[in-house]
């Protein structure tokens, strides 16, 4: 099950398409046809089980007392809320049959191997995808204690309210924890990460010439703050003597609290920012993309800016703020220029910042 227009012609497996980061009735569909395969499954079956970035709502599923809509609904309150995906995942396990080791409770006694391509900050499995097959570290009452903290337990639907509380009192099972036997069969190992593709890129940086650096792979928090921690950085090499041009690699997943009804993505809005505060500064360069060709709801990698890319913009009369402010990033950069589309890149190890210092 992949988001639409990333499939591609199989031989062997069977494909659907459905909806990131929001689920929809496709991806119930999907998640129907692999529970079908997991209650299938018998002792001396070999399970294999291939996750990525995007499979919380990609394989949506839910409980029998809550509905689609209700779904939908609070899937969008805590994308839009700037939680991290540890929290995101958190409510999202206790929503589902299916997350939070679950599926392993219904493939066992067969034997599980699970291989991850990790788009969270430390590679946590329990965490990727929700961790359909690992021990699940939290509880109904952190689910609860996420709503609270960003605010989102009045604006929750009454059905996913009701159902929380249910699992907070005790009155629903918990999800699978470690030493439960379910788990005795099971594997999983991450397999791609942020890391590698940081890893990659600074290789080919440096075999064309680059001054080439990994800041870091755990860029995360508020967009504002990542941009001043990429700044801070820059700052560091911009008045140094260059031989040859520095570049800067970052890795990570920024949040944006979303409080306006434009259309953008995390990179593009963090592109945006930091060209506000690039006005000034020749010979700085930026791309901010995630690493599966889209961003955010939106048919964009990311975007690319300069010194540069505010003055072009006036010049065609886009007032920048305007569209920083109602979170319209995409927009700004399809009328202003600096989009990078690259389509599906079929793997999801989630953001990369590329700085190049001339």
């Amino acid at each position: 099950v992949v988001k639409y227009g990333h499939g591609c012609k199989l031989d062997k497996l069977s494909l659907i398409e459905a909806a990131h980061p929001i689920p929809d009735s496709n991806g119930i569909a999907a998640a129907k046809q692999i529970t079908m395969l997991a209650d299938a499954a018998k002792e001396n079956d070999f399970v294999i089980c291939l996750w990525s970035g995007g499979a919380s709502s990609l394989l949506a599923d839910i409980v029998d007392e809550i509905r689609l809509e209700d779904l939908i609904i609070t899937n969008e309150l805590l994308v839009k809320c700037g939680a991290p995906i540890k929290d995101i995942n958190t409510v999202r396990k206790h929503l589902s049959k299916i997350k939070g080791g679950q599926l392993a409770k219904m493939i066992y006694p067969a034997t599980t191997i699970s291989l991850l391509l990790s788009d969270v900050i430390g590679d946590p499995i329990d965490v990727i995808a929700s961790g359909p097959t690992c021990a699940d570290t939290s509880y109904f009452s952190d689910a609860w204690n996420v709503l609270h903290k960003y605010n989102l337990i009045d604006k929750i639907p009454p059905m996913v309210h009701d159902w929380l509380q249910e699992g907070v009192a005790g009155r629903i099972p918990e999800t699978p924890k470690q030493g439960d036997p379910v788990f005795s069969k099971v594997m999983n190992l991450v397999i791609g990460n942020n890391k590698i593709a940081l890893e990659a890129a600074l290789q080919v940086a440096k075999e064309n010439g680059l001054n080439a650096h990994i800041i870091t792979d755990c860029l995360q928090g508020d967009v504002v703050d990542a941009a001043g921690f990429i700044i801070q950085s820059i700052q560091k090499f911009y008045n140094h003597p260059k031989q040859k041009p520095i570049c800067l690699l970052f890795g990570g997943e920024p949040t944006v609290q979303v409080t306006g009804n434009g259309l953008g993505g995390r990179n593009q809005h963090l592109a945006l920012y930091l060209a506000s505060l690039l006005q000034n500064k020749k010979g700085i360069t930026i791309l901010c993309a995630g690493t599966d060709g889209t961003d955010g709801p939106t048919d964009a990698a990311g975007a690319v800016i300069d010194c540069t890319t505010i003055q072009k913009a006036a010049s065609k009369n886009i007032d920048f703020e305007k569209y920083l402010i109602n979170y319209n990033s995409y927009s700004f950069f399809e009328k202003a220029g600096g989009h990078i589309i690259t389509g599906s890149t079929r793997t999801n190890v989630m953001d990369m910042i590329v700085v190049i210092i001339e």
